[in-house]
């Protein structure tokens, strides 16, 4: 527990830096210019913090993973199923046509698997100890498969720009309705930011952002169905509708946020199917099984 919040502090510290640089070098201004709000300074602080926090915590993705998991990587195999697991990682990675990633295990009882990174080319695969000891070879390989294709699609990174999008809007809207309502609203007339403008920023973020995270789930359930797709591709499609049907009968291990989107499966949102980052494993069974063979590949 104490180990999530210092990273959760070291990482928000991170992007309050990169931002502030990032802005000393623009010259972005004040928003605030006396009792007025000047947009395009919001704009441009809206936009240099949204993405801030979205790509200090993808270069950080990697680092993060090993650090809230534990996952150690392979560097020499200490026996013959590691040395399968990167054999059959390097063997998919080539047919995806990308740099074979790092090859983690790490201590769960719970079975999971989850792709990082902040490239195509320097990316990291880890599974659990929980889903190597209960799932077949060969559907092991297909779960390795989809997450190969999380990474040759590219998944992580179009993740970090939509989320800095959604960040962006996030702010500035939120700032704005902040405005009118200590300005508009409350005719506030005193110079910078009074307890509502800060109040209402703040509960504004809040409920913008619940709508962000509905946009943002929904692109990473169509994701999955691309990763299926991938991983059926890599390593076979039987395989991979066995390991989806293997996980019906078991609970996966519930990964830290930074991960969740791209794990092989998640447990149900208690918000509702909105926040969900997976489909239901009978939808992906259904579209994998609807889908030719000849219509199977990576991207």
């Amino acid at each position: 527990m104490f180990k999530r919040i210092g990273l959760f502090l070291l990482t928000n510290i991170a992007v309050i830096a990169v931002a502030m640089i990032t802005m000393n070098l623009l010259g972005v201004g004040n928003y605030m210019e006396g009792t007025s709000l000047n947009l395009n300074n919001l704009f441009m602080f809206a936009l240099i913090f949204g993405f801030a926090g979205s790509f200090v915590s993808l270069a950080m993705s990697k680092w993060m993973a090993k650090m809230t998991t534990g996952a150690q990587v392979i560097e020499q195999p200490r026996n013959a199923d590691e040395q399968w697991l990167l054999e059959t990682v390097s063997r998919q990675a080539a047919k995806a046509g990308i740099k074979t990633p790092e090859v983690a295990i790490y201590d769960s009882p719970e079975p999971n698997a989850f792709a990082t990174g902040m490239t195509k080319n320097n990316s990291m695969v880890a599974v659990s100890t929980g889903l190597l000891r209960s799932m077949r070879q060969n559907e092991v390989e297909a779960v390795l498969g989809h997450e190969v294709a999380h990474v040759a699609n590219g998944d992580m990174v179009t993740m970090a720009l939509l989320q800095g999008v959604l960040n962006t809007f996030v702010i500035f809207f939120a700032k704005i309705v902040a405005y009118v309502v200590d300005r508009v609203v409350l005719k506030n007339e005193e110079e910078g930011h009074s307890w509502a403008f800060i109040v209402t920023d703040l509960v504004a973020q809040i409920l913008f952002g619940i709508l962000a995270s509905m946009v943002a789930m929904a692109f990473s359930r169509y994701r999955e169905f691309h990763a299926d797709n991938g991983g059926a591709y890599l390593a076979g499609k039987e395989n991979m509708i066995a390991a989806l049907r293997r996980l019906q009968t078991m609970h996966p291990g519930e990964l830290p946020d930074q991960m969740a989107a791209f794990g092989i499966s998640a447990k149900k949102s208690s918000f509702g199917d909105l926040f969900k980052s997976h489909p239901d494993l009978e939808d992906r069974i259904a579209r994998l099984e609807a889908t030719p063979s000849n219509a199977l590949k990576v991207a």
